[in-house]
């Protein structure tokens, strides 16, 4: 067919053939990532392997050149293609080294997001999991109708619940004594202090951890998860042991540090987004010709912005009331922008290029600590 026969019809017949062969080629790509993940298994290597990474993608960047398509494109495609054979690997990996073994779970809580999450997770390393939850059950586990009418003789016991009810859990927890590994996953542990160190003054196995991430995070690499040792070493290591196979960085810390350095990763960034989504939704008439407007760093912001606005609003005053330290990063925000606000209005230039130069020197430090760190 010449060119000039040529209908926009048969180009377009053309281009869902060529998607065709791309989803066939990614879905052999799964395929090959699963081997891969099985090869290291055998030989002990790591599941993420940065060197390589980078030696692909110059390689795809390069090639991208040759064949008139922009690299970054390349790099961008490639990176997603990567980061699906990472899942695709951590999830075989969870597979195959957990240690659930038929062990019992009860997780409580286990029909909200994260405890679904976790009801995923370890039903995916062996475990028999029970969901005692009056939302509703999650299909991977067994149903529990009141948590308080099983045998307790679980080898974990997951609070999944809300943090204001946690607290109360732990502490009814403890005067049962489980034989098991008791732990929280709150975003905050000044709320369920009491109730740990009830748990802790009972001879029980307590931790703590907080997942540094949503319920809808599949790929773990990057990602952390920290641990609040509070003095059981079995428990702790037997919680941590759970996220061995996963490529999650693990940090453990005490109870007051934690929830120190979460009212600025939390409560702070949650504060700053809801600050700048009631000024826009607050500045009257403007609002609705900002929507005909763009710069990247607004649609950045916006994004963002967005997604806090999604999330669920009783969590997130939970993370700003119920920290003990969650003053101190409100009252660093609040002296933040009136330091902003003084400098633009008293027309004191030097103030205002102090401030941005002071936070790009901060950003490129911790930019580079990060960096070593990869």
């Amino acid at each position: 067919m010449s060119g000039d026969d040529t209908t926009l019809e048969d180009l377009r017949r053309r281009l869902n053939e060529i998607d065709r062969r791309l989803l066939a080629a990614v879905a052999e790509r799964k395929e090959v990532s699963r081997e891969v993940a099985r090869v290291k298994r055998a030989t002990g290597r790591a599941t993420r392997d940065y060197e390589r990474e980078r030696e692909v993608i110059l390689g795809v960047r390069a090639a991208a050149q040759e064949l008139g398509v922009s690299p970054a494109l390349a790099e961008d495609l490639l990176r997603l293609l990567i980061r699906s054979s990472l899942t695709t690997q951590e999830q075989a990996s969870v597979a195959a080294g957990g240690a659930g073994s038929g062990r019992r779970v009860l997780v409580i809580g286990g029909a909200g997001l994260m405890g679904r999450w976790f009801v995923d997770f370890l039903s995916s390393q062996g475990f028999a999991v029970e969901v005692a939850d009056p939302a509703g059950v999650h299909l991977a586990g067994t149903r529990v109708d009141d948590w308080r009418k099983t045998d307790l003789l679980h080898d974990f016991i997951v609070l999944a619940t809300p943090l204001a009810a946690t607290d109360a859990i732990l502490r009814d927890l403890a005067l049962r004594r489980p034989p098991g590994v008791i732990f929280d996953i709150g975003s905050l542990k000044s709320p369920l202090r009491a109730g740990l160190m009830a748990l802790r003054s009972h001879g029980c196995k307590v931790a703590s951890a907080h997942p540094m991430f949503g319920p809808d995070t599949e790929l773990l690499s990057g990602r952390h998860v920290i641990f609040v040792d509070l003095g059981c070493a079995e428990a702790l290591e037997a919680v941590r042991a759970l996220f061995a196979p996963t490529m999650a960085e693990q940090v453990v810390m005490s109870l007051d540090d934690h929830d120190r350095l979460i009212a600025y990763v939390l409560g702070l960034s949650h504060a700053l987004n809801i600050a700048f989504f009631t000024a826009l939704a607050g500045s009257g008439e403007a609002a609705p010709r900002l929507a005909l407007l763009s710069s990247t760093t607004f649609d950045a912001q916006l994004d963002v912005a967005s997604r806090v606005a999604r999330d669920n609003p009783e969590l997130y005053y939970e993370i700003q009331s119920l920290n003990d330290y969650g003053a101190e990063s409100l009252e660093a925000l609040a002296q933040a922008v009136e330091r902003i606000r003084t400098a633009v209005l008293s027309q004191d230039h030097d103030t205002f290029v102090a401030l941005m130069r002071r936070g790009r020197e901060y950003l490129a430090d911790r930019k580079s600590v990060t960096e070593r760190r990869a």
